[in-house]
């Protein structure tokens, strides 16, 4: 199991990424576009193909971009497209470990102990209640539901 993100992943990631801004350039290059001939209509359907072509071709490299960044990002086991659980846990296993850690870091935080780490837990003891049954906290003088006398 490694720790460490392929290359190849990482470049498909970053490309994808690179993809996507460009994508989003010419996506609002055509606004752009749109404002600055805002009334002129000379040359109308020459500029609306060119703002059309760089419309779709913005949206197909967005979409595109979106795609590499997410295979790149989980493998293509870990985003779906090959279907091995095997693989796909592996691919994810950073990521897995980067939430396990800041969770920890939360609950260290929140100074919540939920075992293990070689702290010794806190016995409990309850008392149950003989008239209902409930678990009542060992000091308890009176039952937590039905309210009689430990």
């Amino acid at each position: 199991m490694s720790r460490k993100i392929s290359e190849g992943r990482k470049g498909v990631y970053y490309l994808g990424m690179v993809l996507g801004v460009i994508g989003l350039l010419l996506f609002l290059s055509v606004f752009v576009s749109g404002a600055m001939n805002f009334g002129n209509f000379s040359n109308f359907e020459a500029r609306g193909r060119s703002m059309a072509t760089r419309a779709v071709t913005g949206m197909v490299l967005m979409i595109a971009g979106g795609f590499l960044t997410s295979v790149g990002r989980a493998g293509l086991a870990g985003s779906g497209l090959k279907l091995d659980p095997e693989e796909a846990r592996d691919e994810l296993e950073p990521f897995s470990r980067q939430a396990g850690g800041m969770l920890k870091d939360m609950l260290d935080e929140a100074e919540i102990n939920i075992g293990g780490g070689g702290d010794e837990r806190e016995q409990v003891i309850m008392i149950r209640c003989q008239s209902c049954g409930k678990l009542n906290d060992e000091d308890a003088k009176f039952c937590d539901e039905c309210g009689k006398k430990l």
